[in-house]
């Protein structure tokens, strides 16, 4: 990594809910999207929302909805999408980024 960018490795592992059962993913089956950003962007409100947004939607990625014809996503995955959004913000290691990170989790 160079001081000009970064790459935040983003990873999720997905349970899904089938017929009423749990059914969690084997340890292999775990998804990742790598995010490359200018860390210069980190010095910008509007790059820290940038930012923030593509992690969200990285999240969204890695957490797939079960099974593939469902429009809204389980608790599960809502909960994997949730802790894969706070392990790259924690990576990342910036005081923007968290206190973004903290006031989207108060508004819901």
């Amino acid at each position: 990594m160079t001081s000009l960018a970064s790459k935040l490795l983003l990873i999720g592992g997905f349970a899904v809910a089938a017929a009423g059962a749990a059914v969690a993913a084997p340890d292999n089956d775990v998804y990742s999207v790598v995010i490359r950003f200018p860390t210069a962007s980190l010095a910008t409100e509007s790059g820290v929302q940038s930012l923030y947004r593509r992690i969200e939607m990285a999240a969204e990625k890695v957490c797939v909805i079960e099974p593939a014809g469902s429009r809204l996503p389980s608790p599960a995955v809502i909960q994997c999408r949730k802790e894969a959004v706070a392990g790259a913000v924690e990576k990342i290691h910036n005081q923007r980024l968290a206190a973004l990170h903290a006031a989207s989790n108060k508004s819901g």
